[in-house]
C-alpha cells in the first residue's frame, strides 16, 4: 500500500510557485530588461572624441534605479506565499 501512494505522488508534479508569483516575476524581469535597455548607448563613434551624454540623468541615476526595483520584485515574488490564510 505504502509502494502504491509512493507512486501516486511521484506522477503528480507540482509548480513551487502560483500564478501570482509567476506574475511579479515577470514585472521584475521588466522592469530589469528597462533598465539595461536605458542604460545602453551612449558611445562615440569616433573612440578619440569624447561624449559627455555617457553621464546623463537617464544612465547614472534612473536606469540603475529600474534595476534594483526590478530585483526588489523578483525578491518579493520568491518570497510571496498566496496559499497564507487571510
Amino acid at each position: 500500500m505504502g509502494e502504491k501512494k509512493r507512486k501516486e505522488a511521484a506522477k503528480q508534479t507540482a509548480f513551487i510557485f502560483e500564478r501570482k508569483n509567476y506574475t511579479f516575476m515577470m514585472i521584475g524581469a521588466a522592469f530589469i530588461t528597462l533598465g539595461f535597455i536605458l542604460m545602453a548607448g551612449g558611445g562615440s563613434e569616433d573612440p578619440n572624441i569624447f561624449n559627455p551624454e555617457i553621464y546623463s540623468w537617464r544612465r547614472i541615476r534612473l536606469a540603475p534605479a529600474m534595476i534594483l526595483i526590478g530585483f526588489g520584485f523578483e525578491v518579493y515574488a520568491i518570497l510571496l506565499n498566496p496559499n497564507k490564510a487571510k
